[in-house]
């Protein structure tokens, strides 16, 4: 028990740079006092029968704390909450080791239905301020989920989620390896989608260039032909009226 409280601050103060001391850790980390009132009191109560109890004082901790961890919840191995205030964890959720969550993030079920109904996180996954993760999904080994996104689909490892709901976006030629906090380091997927159409139309120009240079070189016109320009001072040729004559009148456009 003393082993884990000790992975517990560390992994607190290698996460978070205003962990100046052990003290300010004990003191001053309600995330840190959610974990440890969850896995030595509410989660026990809960595993032997004791569900009501457990509840009681997990909604006790959730008023000190601001963090809601159901006691049925399941949790790893240096588990950060950065914050902590509105984070709220559902029943059947599966928490892998080294996982950081911040402020305002839910794990949470969706519908009625019984059985596993909350999302697994598997090893180095980090959750960004504001998200929402729902249903009974899998959240791959440190793929991150940007901030205020929802989440209602499997996400693979090593991928970044953003937008509502979320789309993955992988980060090319780059794999995350250990436990990644930047989440605010996040691909744009309109921005991308421009510059996509960007270099799609620069390659057709230079294809065009290229085709216009070798008709030159045989005398052929390029294509398409060009404009012949009225001489300077010479008036544009007015082109001839369209009409039509229908039920004795004669119709002009």
């Amino acid at each position: 028990m003393f082993e884990r409280m000790r992975e517990d601050i560390q992994a607190v103060k290698e996460r978070d740079p205003a962990a100046t001391s052990t003290v300010s850790v004990l003191l001053n980390y309600p995330g840190l006092h959610s974990i440890w009132w969850h896995r030595g009191v509410t989660g026990p109560l809960h595993r032997a029968g004791h569900v009501f109890l457990a509840r009681s004082v997990s909604q006790f901790v959730r008023t000190w704390t601001g963090v809601e961890i159901h006691p049925g919840a399941t949790i790893g191995r240096r588990f950060f909450i950065d914050h902590g205030m509105g984070v709220v964890i559902g029943e059947t959720t599966i928490i892998g080791e080294d996982c950081t969550l911040y402020q305002g993030v839910t794990l949470g079920g969706t519908g009625k239905e019984s059985g596993k109904r909350h999302p697994t996180l598997e090893d180095c996954v980090v959750v960004g301020v504001g998200a929402s993760v729902l249903g009974n999904i899998v959240l791959g080994k440190g793929s991150k989920v940007g901030g205020g996104a929802v989440v209602i689909d499997d996400v693979p490892p090593n991928s970044t989620v953003v937008g509502v709901p979320g789309r993955v976006v992988v980060r090319a030629g780059e794999r995350v390896e250990a436990i990644d906090l930047h989440h605010e380091d996040l691909p744009d997927p309109v921005v991308e989608m421009f510059r996509c159409l960007t270099r799609r139309m620069e390659r057709m120009e230079r294809r065009l260039a290229t085709d216009e240079g070798l008709g030159a070189e045989r005398g052929e016109p390029p294509f398409p032909p060009a404009v012949e320009e009225a001489p300077a001072g010479a008036k544009a040729q007015e082109s001839e009226p369209i009409g039509f004559e229908a039920e004795g009148w004669y119709w002009q456009i």
